[in-house]
């Protein structure tokens, strides 16, 4: 089934998100009680520090925001087996800015025929960027519109879906897969938890960037472990700036 989809068919794409203030006692009241509530729930009404939950408030698309999403677009080269992959990235401070930027690049996308993929995507990046577009009054991409459209007809693809086999309660990282398939971790100088700190308190959004990119270079690499297997093959990476 994998090997039946052309390789330049399918958008890699993976997305960074923090909390939407920069700590629990900066929210405004109002956002300070839903996380209340909603760390209440998570917490199972267990004791826990409010303001060190609220660092994980950014993997909610209720309470977070998305600071930078970066794309790969596989392109075939003249040797035999070797790809060139396009990753281009779109970050800012200003969410509806960014969302309406890589919706100018998903609609280039043909949503009936060419796949988003992404690690965890259907679990996490594909609902969190369409549930923001709608916070920000914005109409979804084509792409991630599945409104009224059966489970065969959404042309999404899931790394750690396919990793499962059917396991539905099984969960691995892409680093972990990455690292069993012998592919270098992106994972070596940052990793999700540490996004939120490196975006509010040191200002290093060239960092998230970085970040963002090397983990769709590393989704590729994985996807291609999976669906090919034996084959090798090269890849010369051109970042769109």
């Amino acid at each position: 089934m994998l090997r039946e989809i052309p390789l330049t068919d399918i958008l890699f794409i993976d997305i960074e998100t923090i909390p939407a203030y920069p700590s629990f006692s900066e929210a405004p009241i109002q956002e300070q009680e839903f996380w209340k509530k909603k760390a209440d729930t998570l917490n199972r009404n267990q004791p826990y520090d409010v303001e060190e939950f609220y660092q994980r408030a950014g993997i909610y698309a209720e309470f977070g925001r998305v600071v930078c999403v970066s794309t790969g677009r596989l392109r075939p080269l003249t040797a035999k087996n070797n790809l060139r992959l396009e990753i281009r990235s779109f970050i800012g401070a200003d969410e509806n800015r960014l969302l309406r930027e890589l919706t100018k690049s998903l609609d280039k996308f043909n949503s009936r025929t060419q796949r988003l993929c992404a690690h965890n995507g259907k679990e996490f990046d594909f609902p969190y960027l369409s549930r923001r577009f709608l916070i920000n009054r914005l109409e979804l991409p084509k792409c991630l519109n599945n409104a009224g459209k059966k489970p065969w007809e959404i042309m999404h693809l899931d790394t750690l879906d396919i990793w499962k086999f059917g396991d539905y309660k099984h969960y691995t990282s892409l680093d972990r897969l990455a690292s069993l398939f012998g592919i270098e971790s992106p994972k070596s100088e940052m990793d999700g938890s540490m996004v939120a700190k490196a975006w509010y308190q040191e200002n290093l959004p060239d960092s998230i960037r970085k970040y963002c990119e090397a983990d769709v270079l590393t989704l590729v690499k994985v996807f291609l472990h999976i669906r090919d297997q034996s084959i090798s093959r090269e890849i010369t990476v051109e970042y769109c700036r």
